[in-house]
């Protein structure tokens, strides 16, 4: 039961820490928290036309890709090693 508490409380913790990705143009960037799900995505007016669909799909991956590094380094700054072996159940 302690286990099951202190995992919950990770995942808040987890859920708190919110990063952005933006793609190397800027047209389009990303937040997502420490549980990896996506909280907002901000697209560019630029990228709103059918024309500009590949280009918008390729900024949503990388904005992406770039929030996923961000908060693997907010990760490693916040939490100790201690902490993630506990979390994954090792």
């Amino acid at each position: 039961m302690v286990n099951l508490k202190k995992a919950r409380k990770m995942q808040k913790k987890m859920r708190e820490n919110i990063v952005t990705g933006i793609s190397r143009d800027s047209l389009v960037s990303i937040s997502i928290n420490g549980a990896q799900e996506l909280v907002d995505i901000v697209i560019s007016d630029q990228l709103l036309n059918i024309d500009k669909k590949k280009l918008l799909v390729k900024n949503i991956m990388a904005a992406y890709k770039a929030a996923r590094k961000e908060l693997q380094k907010s990760m490693m700054k916040t939490m100790d090693i201690d902490q993630l072996k506990e979390m994954l159940g090792m």
